[in-house]
């Protein structure tokens, strides 16, 4: 995997390209657990949005990385 790719000539990391993936499969998954009462379950629910998210994005990454 590289570091880095050229974007309109700026190279920028890798990882940007992972947190902007991970981001557009969040958005959907969060409103349909919204919509579903999903967050009402947890004392936190800004806390457990976020966790949802990292785990998207560590799971993507390292799912890359093992390739």
């Amino acid at each position: 995997m590289q570091s880095q790719f050229d974007l309109l000539g700026a190279f920028v990391p890798t990882i940007a390209a992972w947190f902007v993936l991970s981001l557009a499969i969040f958005v959907p998954v969060d409103a349909l657990l919204t919509r579903r009462g999903f967050y009402r379950l947890f004392w936190h629910a800004p806390l457990a949005r976020f966790a949802l998210f990292v785990c998207l994005f560590c799971s993507g990454a390292l799912a890359v990385a093992n390739h």
